[in-house]
């Protein structure tokens, strides 16, 4: 899109430009012409000589002529907001590439397939992924997935000095890693990010993705936030990460761990995942919301981790066959508890699973008898689907704080109080 809006504005120009010519040859006659033709030039200046010998003084002026018609449109406005719009873009760039790095991970994998000696075979691949300048003290912010596995990886800057760096907090649940810059790094100029707030987004908003897709170091494309309240589940953890930024901006492997920016250059989301049927950029994006990195990075360079609260069920949406089979009220919304974790904080506070009151069975989100429990509201928040529930504790709550659950069990509605806990290893 960028080539093609250049490409364009070379075009506009150049229609100005003759445009501009038409016009002085219209109105300044054969000056214009004495200007381009030299032999048209040299005749008028000898037919010039002639006219001051025979010619007398000037006559009264004529009255004015009619108006003539009026010209086609011009284009130059058009074209100045397109390059206004390409020098934005630039100067964007300019401004965040060198607070951009590449980083490079080697990981042991082991094929026990195939034996050697009685040893599994052994073998080492190179990740490639982005990252972020997190401060003047070296600290850089990335995918917990570009680090997995690897106490230390190499960071190459946009002027392409590498370093040794350490991995010295990871989050798995909510993907997302710091590491720390090793040796002396001194001189190289370090410039942080500013973290945005992801909470004042809005659909339709102007993003730019930079990062090193496939290993393209310094690549810029830009989008818009296709949407914002996405969930990105983690089959390997079981647990998913909410309010998720959605964009169209081309995102690519590699490009993980790179910044999402606002058009003032400041990180609104980090890249971390594709919705794809090919393994490339089909036009969905996903990148977590700089809010959680600002909430959680501070307890990865502390402590080296973070605690997700956990409340310890799982849920489905309520669909009009189960309204129906229950009679509840048309669009009537909550979270049919499906199961309960023994032992879990839901567990503790005395809520009651699908699965696990005698006779009740759910089938695609359909409960067949009486006994359950529906969550309505979570302190006094409604409660629409399982979302809801994810993104408030996500969102506002720390392990050890209490929420309350508003229930109905049976058309009685009651509230339960639960202290929430660590989610389990």
């Amino acid at each position: 899109m960028y080539f093609m809006k250049a490409k364009e504005i070379v075009m506009i120009a150049a229609i100005v430009a003759l445009a501009f010519t038409v016009v002085v040859q219209s109105l300044n006659g054969n000056t214009l012409l004495h200007q381009t033709s030299p032999a048209l030039t040299q005749n008028t200046q000898k037919g010039n000589l002639q006219e001051k010998i025979l010619q007398g003084p000037p006559g009264p002026q004529g009255p004015v002529g009619p108006q003539g018609p009026p010209g086609p449109a011009g284009t130059s406005g058009q074209s100045l907001n397109d390059s206004q719009e390409e020098s934005r873009y630039a100067s964007l760039f300019k401004k965040v590439e060198n607070s951009v790095v590449q980083i490079t991970s080697t990981v042991t994998t082991v094929d026990n397939n195939f034996i050697i000696n009685g040893v599994p075979l052994q073998s080492q691949q190179t990740r490639l992924g982005s990252g972020f300048v997190y401060d003047n003290q070296g600290q850089i912010i990335t995918n917990n997935h570009v680090v997995q596995g690897s106490k230390t990886v190499d960071v190459t800057f946009a002027d392409e000095n590498t370093y040794r760096a350490k991995v010295i907090g990871t989050d798995p649940y909510g993907d997302i890693a710091v590491i720390q810059l090793d040796g002396n790094f001194s001189s190289e100029n370090l410039v942080p990010l500013m973290l945005g707030n992801s909470s004042q987004l809005q659909v339709g908003q102007e993003v730019v993705a930079v990062g090193n897709p496939f290993g393209l170091s310094d690549t810029i494309t830009n989008g818009i936030i296709s949407q914002i309240g996405r969930i990105l589940p983690n089959t390997q953890l079981g647990f998913s990460i909410p309010d998720v930024i959605q964009t169209n901006a081309a995102i690519n492997p590699g490009n993980s761990g790179g910044p999402l920016l606002d058009l003032q250059g400041d990180v609104i989301g980090m890249n971390t995942a594709i919705k794809t049927n090919s393994g490339d950029f089909a036009g969905i994006g996903f990148a977590i919301p700089s809010n959680d990195i600002s909430k959680i990075v501070p307890y990865l360079i502390r402590y080296g981790t973070y605690s997700h609260p956990w409340l310890g069920i799982s849920g489905a949406n309520i669909t009009p066959e189960f309204a129906q089979l229950h009679g509840l009220p048309m669009n009537y919304h909550g979270v049919i508890v499906e199961s309960v974790v023994s032992g879990g904080p839901a567990d503790k506070a005395g809520l009651l699973g699908a699965t696990a009151t005698g006779n009740n069975t759910l089938n695609n989100g359909n409960v067949t008898s009486h006994g359950i429990d529906i969550i309505t509201a979570i302190d006094d928040h409604p409660v629409k689907s399982m979302t809801d529930i994810i993104t408030y504790i996500y969102e506002h709550k720390s392990v050890g704080d209490k929420v309350t659950l508003t229930v109905n069990r049976d058309d009685k509605v009651a509230n339960f109080t639960v202290t929430l806990e660590a989610r389990p290893a």
